[in-house]
């Protein structure tokens, strides 16, 4: 297949476009490079454009044929979403309708997208799966479900076939340290560990100790990177087979405590780290942890790297040694 994936050139994106490739498919990355890395794009052709830019986008699919478009393009950081709601709904919600409008004119059926557990608000319990009511308490989380609710009726008006994979926490990196999580500022739990034990002047710390976990700190649910792109790959699959829109899970299944990264990364960079503990954040759910059950049966997708020490393992190769 000919695949389109925008937002190509960031960290979930770049792994998609290398596992892409290894299956012989092949891939065009469309990305305004304005969080992403082009030194990340290693593996397809590189467009720089701006899906607001409604004439760029025409003349991308009027000089190329692509079977599908996979979009991870999305301001991405909920904290930045409160203060500057207007850019998330910009970014995430009227720029994927200017693409979906494109990819409608040239008769492109096949739409797989980057979605959040976000979508999901404040949890009503534990283990979340697709039945749980989408009540997203951010802007984030709510440009995200006003584009799957979108994808839904296009995939009634139209003849297009969507796909949305709701991820909850992405982790690692490329096993051969080739690419990996870069984000600035970085507003993630491992890297943010990482980057502070590689000597990167990064203030982290514990909040909240007293959470009703076995530890007391936050339990979440890490997904590799690896595993999520195979996800999307099994969901262009499901595309060729199935009608309608669909919405998947995506995670391990099972939650690791804050306290239990720590000493996983402390295990594997075999040192102690020094963590400040501070007092809980409010918004802060004791534990989130998916259920993928649907994606395992309607996908036939299985995590292969669960193990949080070789997720962590990947992403110090990365952060140790970074490309860009």
């Amino acid at each position: 297949m000919r695949v389109l994936v925008v937002g190509g050139a960031g960290y979930i994106g770049s792994h998609m476009c290398k596992l892409l490739a290894e299956f012989g498919h092949e891939v065009v990355v469309c990305d305004n490079l304005s969080t992403g890395h082009q030194e990340a794009v290693r593996w397809g052709q590189l467009i720089h454009c701006q899906l607001s830019d409604t004439v760029a986008l025409t003349r991308l699919f009027s000089r190329s044929s692509f079977d599908a478009v996979m979009h991870f393009a999305a301001s991405s950081i909920v904290s930045d979403s409160l203060t500057d709601p207007l850019r998330y709904y910009r970014n995430n919600v009227s720029d994927t309708i200017c693409l979906l409008q494109a990819m409608n004119e040239h008769g492109i059926d096949k739409f797989v997208f980057s979605s959040t557990a976000a979508v999901y608000g404040q949890p009503k319990q534990d283990v979340i799966d697709e039945t749980h009511i989408c009540l997203p308490i951010t802007p984030y989380g709510k440009s995200k479900l006003f584009v799957e609710q979108i994808l839904n009726d296009l995939t009634h008006a139209h003849r297009l076939r969507a796909v949305s994979l709701r991820y909850f926490n992405a982790a690692g990196a490329d096993f051969g340290g080739e690419i990996g999580e870069s984000h600035d500022p970085e507003t993630h739990l491992i890297p943010r560990v990482l980057r502070m034990a590689a000597g990167d002047p990064i203030k982290f710390g514990i909040f909240g100790t007293d959470y009703a976990t076995p530890d007391g700190t936050c339990i979440r649910d890490f997904v590799h990177v690896n595993d999520l792109c195979a996800a999307h790959l099994r969901a262009l699959e499901f595309l060729g087979r199935h009608s309608g829109f669909h919405a998947f899970n995506l995670g391990n299944g099972r939650g690791y405590s804050v306290r239990q990264i720590v000493s996983a990364a402390e295990e594997v960079l075999g040192r102690k780290l020094n963590i400040p503990e501070y007092d809980r954040r409010s918004g802060d759910p004791s534990i989130l942890v998916a259920s993928s059950e649907k994606a395992q049966s309607g996908l036939d997708w299985v995590p292969q790297y669960p193990d949080i020490r070789q997720i962590i393992e990947s992403a110090w190769k990365w952060h140790s040694h970074p490309q860009f």
